[in-house]
């Protein structure tokens, strides 16, 4: 039994995917398995169908615990409000309580200059990212006042040290970074923990990137001063994790940077 038992967690973007050597591949998805070890029941959004289900049926099977997946897409062309709000619903529907919102979900054209950068592309980060942190938030806010519950958003180091290549993804996560801090401050007195993760792990489509764009990756990507990528279940899960439990309250508003187990908080 761990300490989440009982609790229930959404994580945006949490389909299952692995890396080229079998281990965990994405970010969204070490949060989960992190988080189904402690216990928690699970709501996990993303756009493919497919990598919920593989995740569903490997968490259920390896965890004990209940997974409600829930295909999910914010863009340009959606009502974005009703489609976060149907996650929401189904949740309460589910299991009748929310403990704790993690904004992992993001897309993004990474490598294309901002001369080149299309209207399409900069909506693409914006809505997946940006906007669905927003929506997913306000939906949640009334639920997480009652379970005096956690957010914990995901921002990068794209935007904090200008990668080039990044403009849209840059500006998705500083904004993310920037509402994290006011909702902070809001919802504080609320109860409600609000909190920014800026991760640097080793994930599958890290490595993609690496073989689309490896001038881009060369510039923007380099290895931490710990002689390793962050594991995306042991390094940025547990922290997930822990941002979870009354224990961290005191961080509150903090911005956390992890970049292959070291963490600062700027």
């Amino acid at each position: 039994m761990g300490f989440l038992t009982g609790k229930t967690a959404i994580i945006t973007g949490a389909g299952r995917a692995v890396l080229s050597d079998g281990r965990c591949g994405s970010i969204g998805y070490g949060i989960a398995t992190a988080y189904a070890k402690e216990g928690a029941n699970l709501v996990i959004t993303g756009r493919n169908v497919k990598k919920l289900e593989d995740a569903k049926e490997e968490l259920e099977r390896l965890y004990g615990i209940q997974v409600l997946i829930v295909a999910a897409d914010v863009n340009a062309g959606a009502d974005n409000e009703a489609v976060v709000q149907s996650v929401v619903d189904k949740a309460i529907e589910t299991f009748g309580r929310i403990d704790v919102l993690i904004n992992n979900a993001q897309a993004s054209a990474s490598g294309v200059p901002i001369a080149e950068h299309t209207t399409e592309q900069f909506n693409l980060a914006m809505y997946s990212g940006l906007y669905a942190t927003f929506y997913y938030m306000k939906a949640c806010y009334p639920h997480l006042v009652k379970t005096k519950g956690s957010v914990i958003n995901f921002a990068s180091g794209a935007g904090l040290f200008g990668n080039y290549g990044q403009c849209s993804y840059a500006a998705a996560k500083e904004g993310i970074r920037g509402l994290t801090r006011v909702a902070a401050n809001e919802w504080g007195k609320d109860g409600v923990n609000v909190n920014v993760v800026c991760p640097l792990a080793w994930t599958a489509q890290l490595e993609q990137f690496e073989k689309a764009y490896p001038e881009a990756f060369k510039a923007n990507v380099h290895m931490p001063p710990a002689g390793h990528y962050g594991d995306a279940e042991l390094e940025i899960g547990r922290v997930c994790v822990q941002l979870a439990s009354p224990d961290f309250k005191y961080m509150n508003g903090e911005t956390l940077t992890l970049e292959g187990g070291m963490g600062q908080r700027p």
